[in-house]
């Protein structure tokens, strides 16, 4: 019988201090959409067949914090899930009449610290506020030390 040793590539397991990977969250419909970028280049994330969640709130601008909070530790698990690694940040897109506290405080309870909160109508014209919060996050993300 022979024994083998199987090593992590860079020697061992990650730093648990660190910071995880910074997020996209579009919050701002019936549907939220989470993505995340690298280089500039975002792309939105979906959940594997099988381990589907919905992201879904009936009626934006009624939902509670409960509500909210549920929804954002869902978006985090689809995230980690797709990545494969921890995430701890977030850009949120919020809808035109949606409360920034109640949407910051319901991210932070679910694990994710807000980095930036971003109006709807502060976007540019035409473009997808899941993909331009995820470049957002990228640039706004703390780096490991």
């Amino acid at each position: 019988m022979k024994l083998f040793q199987i090593e992590e590539p860079e020697g061992g397991p990650a730093d648990p201090s660190a910071p995880g990977a910074a997020i996209g969250i579009d919050a701002g419909g019936a549907e939220v959409e989470v993505a995340f970028s690298v280089g500039g280049n975002a792309v939105i994330l979906g959940d594997r067949e099988g381990f589907e969640l919905a992201l879904s709130v009936a009626v934006p601008n009624a939902a509670g914090e409960a509500q909210w909070q549920h929804l954002f530790e869902a978006a985090r698990i689809r995230a980690e899930r797709a990545l494969a690694r921890p995430v701890s940040h977030a850009v949120v897109v919020l809808g035109a009449s949606a409360a920034a506290d109640l949407l910051r405080e319901a991210a932070e309870a679910a694990g994710l610290t807000v980095l930036q909160l971003i109006r709807k109508a502060d976007l540019p014209a035409g473009a997808n506020a899941a993909l331009t919060a995820a470049i957002f996050a990228e640039d706004l993300a703390p780096r490991p030390e």
